[in-house]
């Protein structure tokens, strides 16, 4: 079996949808080139009960090609066209989802009564944070407020496209930042203010959700609430602050 692959790679195989056993056929094939199917269980330790199983995945999922004859004969794709079309697949899947998912379960959620909803949640993780800012982001019609100091500004940049697309499609956009911000690209996606300072940060969209950073150099807390006495206070501050704050010459 191959030894010139690194762990990682075969990890980011794993990963990106193949079993053991069609990691090991896959990398033996970019090894040596065209094989039969006993060749690969040979020299690629797949049980031969299991090879031609894990070769018909593989050409399923679009990384090997086969040669039909007796014996048949199987060769690898290239690397970069087998990622484009997992790559493909990924995304006819995470389309399948948004639609049962979007379209059955949430309505499923927002039908419960108020007093079931949880009001405040304590976000721990970049991914859960930026998870939570998309899913607030792509919910907003009316109305979105960002006041961003710079310890957000990963946060604010991996949404900036969705900013801009939120402003075409007529959602009022105001961000605010401080001093120490690069703004030239984050000035284009709505109404833009600067100021000295910020202790913490927040988005409110809609009047109806928050999400606050709580901190000075870096966000201590993160917090999303739907709860409306807190997010009135959220957007009242954040008018408060946008009042007392400077426009881009």
């Amino acid at each position: 079996m191959s030894t010139s692959v690194s762990e990682e790679a075969r990890k980011v195989l794993r990963e990106v949808g193949l079993t053991d056993y069609e990691t090991r056929a896959y990398l033996i094939l970019l090894e040596r080139g065209v094989m039969t199917a006993s060749e690969v269980s040979e020299h690629g330790s797949v049980p031969y009960s299991k090879v031609y199983e894990t070769l018909n995945s593989l050409e399923r999922k679009g990384w090997i090609e086969t040669e039909r004859g007796r014996p048949s004969r199987y060769f690898p794709k290239a690397p970069s066209e087998a990622l484009e079309a997992a790559r493909l697949r990924l995304e006819d899947m995470v389309s399948g989802w948004r639609r049962v998912i979007l379209g059955e379960l949430q309505p499923l959620y927002e039908r419960r009564e108020l007093l079931e909803k949880p009001d405040i949640w304590i976000l721990r993780g970049e991914f859960s944070v930026l998870a939570k800012l998309r899913e607030m982001l792509s919910g907003a019609r009316k109305e979105l407020m960002v006041a961003a100091p710079v310890f957000a500004k990963g946060f604010v940049d991996a949404v900036v496209s969705m900013l801009g697309q939120l402003r075409d499609s007529g959602v009022n956009v105001h961000v605010m930042v401080t001093r120490d911000w690069d703004v030239e690209k984050i000035a284009k996606v709505g109404e833009f203010r600067v100021r000295e300072g910020m202790f913490g940060g927040g988005v409110v969209v809609d009047s109806r959700e928050a999400l606050l950073f709580l901190g000075e150099d870096k966000p201590t807390l993160v917090i999303w609430s739907n709860h409306m006495g807190l997010v009135k206070f959220a957007r009242d501050y954040f008018q408060y602050l946008w009042s007392s704050s400077e426009e881009l010459p």
